[in-house]
């Protein structure tokens, strides 16, 4: 069954602004299965960072880039270069915490797992553990977690997420949702600032919004940065390990997270020490981000262009895994050869109907190990940032069928969203409500660098990213729903594998939304503006 929106889309016009119209591309389902289940395959041995199978999957989207016509960046090719440096805990590495005469040594995997971001293949070192609440310096907020104590050579212990909202100030830290400050990814950026030797966050699911699999999956696979400046110690702890070092040196959990809700909260010294003795195995590696290009057709708004974009890189393979029958492949289908796939086919689709501004197809790499192929875009851009109209990211795609609305959270922080609506309504469909964003998935996805740069950006998606299945489904809403949720369990695991009976006709919907919402800005007369008061809209690109 196909909505009546498909035979609009084929002939669906984006009016330019001087009122001549323009053929609109159409996604088709054939290009972008084939492109899915063959990324998706033990083939491309789940796509990891470092590994052979990430090196095939850049070949591949730079020959189909290539043969499906799109221009290639400045240098003559497809690649642009991405060096990060990757860290491997070794055997033989110890973690274990001393309080008093009591020594705890948690599990590794089970009760804690930890690594090292410093570009150091020995670290040794000896330190007292201190509870900061939040880890959240916020001047906006009048939020100061450290209070200007001196945490340097300390190990911080902090809570992910951030402060609650309460009655009196039902919307800081935007209320319940997520902003930044609650991702992981901040801590450990805060704490090297603050001078500590290292992090461990304190893992509940509700909190992180994901189980503690995430986290150990992680950890177990080589992990990477852009450079070795991060932290000698980085890791999470299960929330029953953090309860029994809270009440070894003397101090309640429960009583500690209920003061660090306030303002007045200042850091606590737990009076536990921490043994840190890690081998890691430190390399030096050079990713690739993949991009191509449309060249726009007006004189003057060519000089401006919109980028489309979707990660292409997942967990990998466990390298010299023993030869048994377990699955050791993380094949990453939906998370994101679903991504990669569906824009791969928008861009042979672009290719034959080029827009007046440029249009930008970026596969950045590294995405799972922290946005960092998206961070090194961003640092060096295959076009202006000044000049870059909008970025439309794809990332974990609609697998379930056709919905009568689309998600577009995170576009009401820009013009973007008007134009969703806009765009949306021509196919027949209409923009999911708005909800509180509790996983933080904007700020998970590489849409955020751009951003963060100052350019208007969203992840356009289906209910996979945030994990909650609330999208109106055409057929069985109850069923559908119930499948989508259900990706919680695969995501991050061996268990997100491509399955040849998906219904595939709602992630090509959805692929065609973000092609006619790419044309409908890049058509626009004025670019795309942040709305009033947003933060990002006071970067200067």
């Amino acid at each position: 069954m196909r909505l009546p929106s498909y035979a609009l889309a084929a002939g669906l016009a984006i009016a330019s602004g001087h009122g001549v119209a323009q053929q609109q591309p159409v996604v088709t389902e054939a290009p972008l299965r084939a492109h899915l289940s063959f990324l998706a395959d033990d083939l491309f041995e789940g796509r990891g960072t470092g590994q052979r199978g990430g090196d095939l999957a850049v070949s591949y989207l730079e020959t189909q880039a290539a043969v499906m016509g799109l221009k290639p960046l400045a240098g003559g090719g497809y690649r642009q270069s991405v060096k990060i440096e990757g860290s491997k805990l070794l055997p033989g590495s110890v973690l274990r915490f001393q309080a008093g005469a009591r020594t705890i040594a948690p599990v590794l995997g089970q009760d804690i797992v930890y690594g090292t971001a410093s570009g150091k293949a020995d670290v040794k070192l000896d330190a007292a553990l201190v509870f900061v609440g939040y880890g959240v310096r916020a001047p906006e907020e009048r939020w100061d977690d450290y209070k200007g104590v001196d945490v340097k050579g300390k190990i911080l212990v902090m809570m992910v997420n951030d402060p609650q909202p309460t009655a009196e100030e039902p919307d800081r830290f935007a209320g319940k949702a997520y902003t930044y400050y609650g991702r992981w990814l901040y801590k450990y950026e805060e704490a090297v600032r603050q001078g500590a030797a290292g992090v461990l966050l304190i893992h509940t699911t509700p909190s992180a919004s994901y189980p503690w699999s995430v986290p150990a999956n992680s950890f177990s696979h080589e992990r990477f940065h852009l450079t070795g400046a991060g932290n000698p110690v980085e890791g999470w702890m299960q929330e029953e390990t953090a309860r029994a070092l809270f009440a070894a040196g003397g101090q309640d959990l429960d009583a500690l997270r209920a003061r660090a809700e306030t303002r007045a909260f200042a850091p606590v010294d737990l009076h536990v020490s921490a043994h840190v003795e890690l081998r890691s195995a430190i390399r030096q590696v050079e990713q690739f981000n993949v991009a191509g290009i449309v060249p726009g057709t007006d004189a003057k708004l060519k000089a401006q262009a919109v980028v489309y974009s979707a990660h292409w890189d997942h967990l990998g393979m466990d390298e010299g895994a023993p030869r048994d029958d377990k699955d050791h492949v993380w094949n990453g289908a939906i998370d994101n050869a679903s991504g990669a796939a569906a824009l791969l086919a928008m861009a042979a689709e672009a290719v034959k109907h080029p827009a007046k501004r440029t249009q930008v197809f970026l596969w950045p790499a590294a995405e799972e190990q922290g946005l960092l192929g998206s961070a090194a875009y961003v640092q060096h851009p295959a076009w202006p940032l000044k000049q870059t109209a909008a970025d439309l990211n794809l990332d974990s795609m609609n697998f379930v069928g056709l919905t009568r609305d689309m998600g577009v959270a995170g576009a009401e922080r820009s013009s973007l969203y008007d134009t969703a609506a806009q765009v949306a309504a021509k196919m027949g469909l209409k923009l999911a409500p708005s909800v509180p964003d509790l996983s933080g998935a904007y700020f998970r996805a590489d849409h955020f660098n751009f951003a963060k740069a100052g350019v208007p950006a969203f992840n356009v998606g289906s209910a996979v990213f945030s994990g909650d299945g609330h999208f109106e489904f055409l057929k069985d809403q109850q069923a559908s729903s119930a499948h989508m949720v259900a990706f919680k369990n695969d995501y991050h695991q061996v268990t997100d594998e491509y399955h040849s009976d998906w219904d595939l006709s709602g992630m090509v919907q959805q692929a065609q939304f973000t092609l006619n919402l790419g044309y409908a800005v890049a058509n626009a007369p004025a670019m795309p503006t942040w709305k009033a008061g947003d933060a990002f809209g006071q970067v200067q690109r």
